[in-house]
């Protein structure tokens, strides 16, 4: 099992835990945490599953497919941290990944 932290704009954290190879969007959506809406359901074409991810996190993570950068470039509130949570599959290494959400998906 993986566990993560989600922290909202606000500062409320949820705290889940998921079995290894689920994606970090699908971790969130099927545990009902607010502000990973998943409009298109995981299919990297919508940027509503915008999350920051902390600097100590980033090199434990994938590359960023072409695609994953096409949609940041529509996200709001983009940054040099910015990831699509349908886009990073959740992995034993990534056991205790925290990340924050942007204000506009509050």
């Amino acid at each position: 099992m993986v566990k993560v932290k989600y922290i909202e704009f606000d500062g409320t954290e949820h705290e889940v835990e998921v079995e290894a190879g689920t994606t970090l969007m699908r971790a969130a959506v099927f545990n009902g945490v607010p502000g990973i809406d998943a409009e298109c359901g995981g299919a990297c074409a919508c940027a509503t599953c915008h999350v920051y991810v902390p600097r100590e996190w980033q090199s434990m993570l994938p590359e960023q497919a072409s695609t994953e950068l096409d949609m940041l470039e529509f996200a709001n509130e983009a940054q040099d941290n910015s990831r699509l949570s349908c886009q990073i599959i959740l992995t034993d290494e990534l056991d205790g990944l925290t990340v924050h959400m942007p204000e506009f998906q509050s």
